[in-house]
């Protein structure tokens, strides 16, 4: 007979603990503060750091500008000394110091500029030395300055021995001169009288030996269209102005070249004149008087009668009225006639 046997009832396992959750959340919370906490520290430890260096530099720069003004300022005030002790009674001299004063004080003023912005102090130190070899530089300009004075004034000297000297030679001299000068005037007198009377002798000559004209005849004329010139009267059919004369015998002046100056001068009183068509300016020996003329010309004078003919053929339109003409010769008046257009 089987034996039936219950089945021993299982023990159940038991569950663990449930753990308190408001415990866990401050842990967390506390974890977290902590790492918070620790990061501020990191930070704030950081930042000291960095301000600590950022003090030390700015006192290192701080006491490197200090130095380096202390320095400027004694460079720049020695400097200023040393040239004060170069003034003189030399205006020139003090002139010249007062102005390398006013530069050295422009440069220190720019080197102070440089110096209170900070940067790299090496500049400003470069310019301080720049500062000294500009002084050195006006020191040896001054010198050389009071050497030239110097000189100059042992010239002065030697000139004013040399004045002296030339005072005494001049007072003995004065004399001399005075009565050299009397007898200067007298013969410059005389040299003017001279060269008055040969002046005038000449002049006299000159209108003694004046080629005088004759049969002089100053007519308006008009060209056919053969060619032909014919003589009109009205100025609205004048083309040009003929001018015909024929020379004189005179046994005073001397066979050669010869000029002849004719001026047409018009009713209004003005002279005929186009510097194109070889008009200019001669000197009336007569009066003295530079006057215009219309036209000149050179002949070969053989002490023989010449017929001479002048065209004036200004292509323009002639005014009615009466008309001068006149011929000089050496200057002088040789003839003269009128001619009327109507």
């Amino acid at each position: 007979m089987t034996t039936n046997t219950s089945s021993p009832t299982p023990t159940p396992t038991p569950l663990p603990p449930k753990q308190d959750n408001s415990k866990q959340r401050l842990i967390a919370i506390a974890a977290v503060v902590i790492v918070v906490l620790l990061a501020v520290n990191a930070w704030l430890l950081f930042k000291y750091t960095q301000a600590d260096k950022a003090q030390e530099t700015l006192t290192t720069q701080l006491d490197e500008s200090t130095k380096l003004q202390e320095e400027l300022n004694d460079q720049y005030y020695q400097a200023k000394a040393e040239l004060e002790s170069m003034r003189s009674d030399n205006e020139e001299l003090n002139a010249m110091i007062e102005q390398q004063q006013q530069e050295l004080l422009a440069s220190k003023d720019r080197i102070a500029s440089m110096i209170r912005k900070g940067g790299d102090g090496s500049a400003a130190r470069a310019e301080i030395t720049q500062l000294k070899q500009q002084l050195n530089g006006y020191v040896a300009e001054l010198n050389q300055l009071r050497e030239q004075n110097a000189l100059l004034t042992d010239e002065n000297q030697q000139l004013a021995e040399q004045r002296d000297n030339l005072q005494t030679d001049l007072s003995s001299t004065r004399q001399t001169n005075e009565s050299l000068n009397q007898e200067r005037a007298l013969l410059v007198s005389e040299k003017q009288q001279l060269a008055s009377t040969n002046s005038n002798l000449s002049r006299k000559v000159s209108q003694a030996s004046t080629i005088k004209v004759a049969g002089l005849e100053a007519v308006g004329q008009k060209i056919r269209r053969s060619g032909k010139p014919v003589t009109r009267q009205d100025a609205t059919n004048v083309e040009r102005i003929s001018v015909s004369f024929v020379t004189t015998v005179n046994e005073i002046a001397e066979p050669g070249t010869e000029e002849f100056v004719v001026r047409i001068i018009n009713p209004q009183g003005e002279t005929l004149a186009m510097e194109q068509m070889g008009s200019g300016v001669f000197t009336n020996q007569g009066t003295g008087e530079a006057m215009r003329y219309t036209l000149k010309d050179d002949i070969s004078y053989d002490r023989n009668e010449n017929a001479l003919q002048f065209i004036w053929n200004p292509g323009q339109q002639f005014a009615s009225g009466n008309y001068k003409v006149e011929i000089y010769n050496k200057g002088f008046l040789a003839g003269s006639t009128t001619m009327r257009l109507k």
